[in-house]
């Protein structure tokens, strides 16, 4: 089966990219990004498809020389799901836009309240109660035959 360099060089460039951008913060780059990686993934469903052929319609050619019709109806199923999570992100961008003239994801107040225990290697209050709990547990006399 013979690859083509072009197309694989391809692939991984768009994978690349748009995985770079995915982590951006900014809706718009994600977005690009989201793109990127989708086309990326088609190229490379094309790619393990093997090499072109006839049409997959019987009796028009051998079965041996038919082109398998699976690898298009996956990609053309991505760019329909694609298309609908573009859409999405774009109407999350245009609605930060309009709240906050900018289309920056913002920090969660909870996560940054995760984050800071986390760094301070702190634990919570609860977490002593079950600790004793389950100490008690261990410690207490058993019956025989337990």
């Amino acid at each position: 089966m013979e690859v083509n360099a072009t197309l694989v060089v391809t692939c991984g460039a768009l994978v690349a990219c748009g995985t770079y951008l995915l982590l951006e913060r900014s809706l718009t780059r994600v977005l690009v990004g989201l793109v990127l990686l989708s086309n990326g993934v088609n190229i490379m469903f094309l790619i393990s498809s093997g090499p072109s052929g006839s049409s997959p319609i019987v009796g028009s050619s051998d079965p041996s020389e038919m082109t398998d019709p699976l690898p298009q109806a996956l990609v053309l199923t991505a760019i329909v799901i694609t298309l609908g999570t573009v859409a999405f992100l774009l109407a999350m961008a245009h609605r930060s836009w309009q709240l906050h003239e900018h289309d920056d994801v913002q920090d969660d107040v909870e996560d940054a309240a995760i984050r800071k225990l986390a760094i301070d290697d702190a634990t919570s209050d609860s977490y002593g109660l079950t600790t004793r709990a389950q100490r008690d547990d261990d410690e207490a006399p058993r019956e025989d035959g337990a």
